[in-house]
């Protein structure tokens, strides 16, 4: 019982305050996330230099598991290589696949409270929106 109020207040608290829902001017990579099966829509906005994420944020609208999962993330991948944002975002899939090591939800923080998501197939594709869309504009940028 402690975990499921532990993941709510968290969950609430970044949907409700969300430190990283804004524009970002200078973003110099910017990348739409759609979830089409609910709706959910975010554009993840980074400002990266020298391959290090020195600023994020993102815009749209979605349910609180897209918005909180997403608000988290950037949390933890500002300040972060380019390289670390990618295994962070390797991590948090792993958790939700089932396969996360200790260490491994260790270094997601916060966002390790998402865990139990795996266990709601309807909402998996709203807790990895921000992520994907993570791993997908850093893929694609070159290094």
């Amino acid at each position: 019982m402690e975990n499921r109020s532990f993941y709510n207040e968290i969950l609430t608290e970044h949907n409700l305050r969300p430190a990283h829902k804004h524009d970002l001017p200078d973003a110099n990579l910017v990348l739409e996330g759609v979830n089409p099966s609910c709706g959910d829509d975010i554009w993840l906005k980074l400002k990266v230099e020298d391959g290090v994420i020195q600023d994020g944020s993102f815009v749209g609208d979605g349910c609180a598991i897209s918005q909180a999962s997403a608000d988290m993330m950037l949390d933890l991948v500002i300040g972060k290589k380019k390289e670390e944002a990618v295994k962070l975002a390797e991590n948090f899939f792993q958790m939700i696949r089932g396969t996360a090591g200790e260490a491994d939800l260790e270094a997601l923080e916060e966002a390790a409270a998402l865990q139990d998501i795996a266990h709601m197939p309807a909402r998996v594709k709203c807790a990895v929106l921000g992520w994907r869309t993570l791993e997908e504009i850093l893929e694609g940028q070159e290094n």
